[in-house]
């Protein structure tokens, strides 16, 4: 069984495929089912798999790195073979994003990634600094290039599930909540629209929630790391420095925050790893849990959308961040690189979707500080049904592979938009196309703060007079 398949869209010219890790094998059969496009123009290219997967399903493979000094030579006569408008869907590590979206505008191809990813090196370069390591530069990277060239062909950033399809969400439960409080409201048509209503609800903050209780049928073996999505991925992005996007409600800031003075101005870091910081929120299942501040894009663009201001001076702004409980077999590894002092494991491995017993992956958005205390809406998407509904990928995969495809969806429907994050899409749309793989997708109010059961067996440095300050959510 799978959910129906729409055509939904017509590919005139090539597909290429950067990358065939776990998101590029579950994209793969999403494509097929959806598109209208040429078989026989469909390439893939990664330099680790053996294409086996690739080549049942009638695509060709280039096993093949992606670098700064082939990507054009490699890239150009891909994506222009055989005339049309070509699609390139970057799913890889170590290749730059912005560098390889600039190329395909040029060329007039449309492009889709889920990260603004820089080339081989950059995550673990001692020389450059934290600061230039973060997420906030590489962003300011892309904005660059968007102020650069506005419009043109379409080029979707950062379009999986986080960062991607939670900008979504956040729209739909600033919705919720204005319903739900008899807030009176049009829904807005611009970015300030939005940010006055987030404003106007009194919205302090928003974690990306998520709890990915997914168990392996077998235990985690010692010195390996086991993960449900792309271990490079997860550990790249958790060496990074731990970044959130900075509210105007917040009194108190960590003594090794670090600002910018450049750019958009959204976001602090921390001079600490984001992996090894935790943070306190909530999820509908398991209640009250701790995430790992892991930087992501969303955390910074979101705080940045919902930004209202007066002339230069910002008036409101959410604090935002990524609140990350992953997989168990996760955290233990995670535990064991850091305990390494920080040196990773030889092996990894992700868990497919036959070795996973049981369990979700609940990712969502936790909006708090407003009249009903906390909302989070989300994604209730558990292994079982993945199985039922597409191949090759286990809940977490298929969360950000059917963000991708409603990415590309609204690509061709909107070819001269130029390049867009996620907060900028039209989310009914998008969520429209996404929603059959979403599983349960749901809102929950929620009494809980981080305030709320702290045993108060030891003294601690909190501010009781606003539980939803940032000193409150940080564990110190």
């Amino acid at each position: 069984m799978s959910p129906s398949a729409p055509i939904h869209a017509k590919i005139s010219g090539p597909i290429v495929m950067i990358g065939f890790g776990s998101i590029g094998k579950g994209t793969l059969p999403l494509i097929e089912r959806h598109f209208d496009y040429d078989k026989s123009r469909f390439v893939i290219i990664d330099p680790h798999e053996d294409g086996e997967l690739a080549k049942q399903h009638g695509v060709r493979f280039i096993r093949q790195a992606v670098t700064k000094d082939n990507y054009r030579e490699v890239l150009v006569p891909l994506l222009t073979a055989g005339g049309g408008q070509g699609f390139c869907v970057n799913l890889s590590v170590d290749t730059s994003s912005v560098d390889i979206m600039t190329m395909c505008r040029e060329i007039g191809a449309l492009y889709i990634d889920t990260v603004v990813e820089p080339w081989l090196g950059f995550y673990f370069d001692k020389n450059i600094g934290p600061e230039k390591r973060s997420n906030y530069a590489l962003r300011e990277t892309l904005l660059a290039a968007k102020h650069k060239s506005p419009g043109g062909p379409t080029a979707v950033s950062t379009c999986g599930a986080n960062p991607g399809m939670v900008s979504w969400f956040v729209k739909q439960a600033l919705l919720d909540i204005a319903r739900d409080t008899n807030t009176p409201h049009n829904e807005p048509k611009s970015r300030e629209g939005w940010a006055q209503l987030a404003h106007k609800l009194g919205v302090k903050g928003i974690h990306i929630a998520e709890r990915d209780t997914q168990r392996s049928k077998k235990p985690k073996p010692m010195d390996v790391f086991v993960n449900t999505w792309s271990v490079e991925g997860f550990v790249s992005e958790g060496m990074q420095p731990a970044e959130l996007g900075w509210g105007t409600h917040e009194a108190w800031m960590p003594h090794n925050a670090g600002i910018h003075n450049y750019g958009c101005g959204a976001a602090i870091y921390l001079l600490q790893p984001g992996a090894n910081t935790r943070v306190r929120s909530w999820c509908p299942t398991p209640g009250a849990q701790y995430g790992f501040l892991v930087t992501h894009n969303e955390s910074i663009s979101i705080a940045d959308y919902f930004t209202v201001r007066e002339g230069s001076t910002v008036i409101y702004r959410p604090t935002c961040h990524y609140a990350y409980h992953p997989a168990n077999d996760a955290v233990l590894s995670l535990h064991e690189i850091f305990g390494a002092t920080g040196k990773m494991q030889e092996k990894w491995h992700i868990l497919d979707e036959n070795e996973i017993e049981d369990g979700i992956d609940e990712l969502g958005v936790l909006l708090y500080g407003h009249a009903k205390n906390a909302y989070w809406y989300g994604s209730q998407l558990s292994i079982e049904e993945t199985r039922k509904i597409a191949p090759y990928q286990n809940a977490t995969g298929l969360q950000v592979s059917s963000a991708v495809l409603a990415g590309m969806v609204w690509a061709l429907e909107n070819p001269g938009a130029g390049i867009v994050e996620a907060d900028e899409m039209d989310f009914h749309r998008c969520l429209e196309i996404q929603r059959p793989y979403l599983g349960p997708v749901k809102g929950f109010y929620t009494d809980w703060t981080p305030l709320a059961d702290r045993p108060g067996l030891f003294p601690e440095d909190i501010d009781t007079s606003d539980p939803w300050q940032f000193r409150n959510v940080l564990v110190r």
